[in-house]
């Protein structure tokens, strides 16, 4: 027969490892936002990112600042191994040779990455980087990047000729959800509103293991391709995940797309699925709804 004093023991040791267990589970994920130089005001943005992130309680963000342009980008290094996710609102010029290499290794490896707007105009040359975003614009982008990718009824890789990367008139419009079973998008509505933003189009590259979680009609009124367009993606790099936001324009501090209560929301769920293949993030009463933009 067991004495009580063992019994006692190994209940109190059963107590301490579900607390410890419960400790760690409660821990927020690492997140590295890179920032420094964007054709976008990333001075604004990145501190409303971090707030965004940090604000749903399971994130710890860090910041790491390329130098300005022009500047010696060798000296660009951080440290990745403590990252669950890397964030990117970076769009400029070309990360040291080795910095991609170990950003590589450390998406084909397993980390996190998330492309934030105009991080997808980033880097035309690098070809695994073009493989992480699936699909990106501008920056000389052609027919040799890959395919436009745009849906009608189902993802089309369109090969014609002509730019990569375009956009009509900053307007606001609606998101229709296409996979409604996925992590990120799980419990949100068939349509919702988004704020006045930048509608991107156009877009093209590899397009390979890419899910299209959302898009939106590039109306031709508003100069857009008078197609439904690709604007929320999910995708993978060898064992990483990588979630694609196009949406985020800003050209000022008042950052009216990124306060979109849509754009926070997939933000703060496509950042916890690419952290950990999951999402545990309830859907707010305040998400837009079909016909009313929403704000925060």
């Amino acid at each position: 027969m067991k004495s009580s004093a063992s019994l006692f023991s190994r209940g109190l040791l059963a107590l301490l490892l579900a607390a410890s267990s419960l400790a760690l589970s409660a821990a927020p994920l690492r997140v590295l936002l890179i920032d420094g130089q964007n054709n976008h005001d990333w001075k604004s943005s990145s501190p409303w990112i971090k707030e965004v992130l940090e604000s749903s309680g399971l994130f710890q963000v860090d910041v790491a600042t390329t130098t300005p342009k022009g500047g010696d980008m060798s000296v660009f290094k951080p440290d990745l191994k403590p990252y669950r996710a890397v964030v990117s609102n970076y769009n400029g010029e070309p990360w040291s040779k080795e910095f991609q290499a170990a950003f590589t290794e450390y998406v084909r490896n397993g980390g996190g990455f998330v492309s934030v707007h105009a991080a997808d105009n980033a880097f035309p040359d690098w070809q695994e980087y073009n493989e992480m975003i699936g699909v990106g614009g501008w920056n000389g982008r052609n027919e040799k990047s890959g395919p436009w990718l745009y849906w009608e009824e189902k993802i089309v890789r369109d090969t014609s000729p002509g730019v990569g990367g375009s956009h009509g008139k900053q307007h606001a419009f609606k998101m229709i959800t296409r996979e409604p079973a996925h992590p990120i998008m799980a419990g949100l509505p068939a349509e919702w509103m988004h704020s006045k933003d930048e509608l991107y189009d156009r877009l093209r590259g590899p397009a390979k293991n890419i899910t299209v979680l959302a898009t939106a009609f590039a109306d031709k009124a508003q100069n857009g391709t008078g197609r439904n367009e690709p604007l929320l993606m999910t995708l993978s790099f060898g064992g990483g995940r990588i979630f694609h936001t196009a949406l985020g324009h800003n050209n000022g501090p008042d950052l009216a797309a990124q306060k979109c209560v849509g754009f926070i929301v997939t933000l703060q769920r496509g950042t916890e699925w690419a952290a950990t293949g999951q999402v545990t993030q309830k859907v707010p009463a305040d998400f837009p709804t079909s016909d009313k933009v929403s704000s925060r």
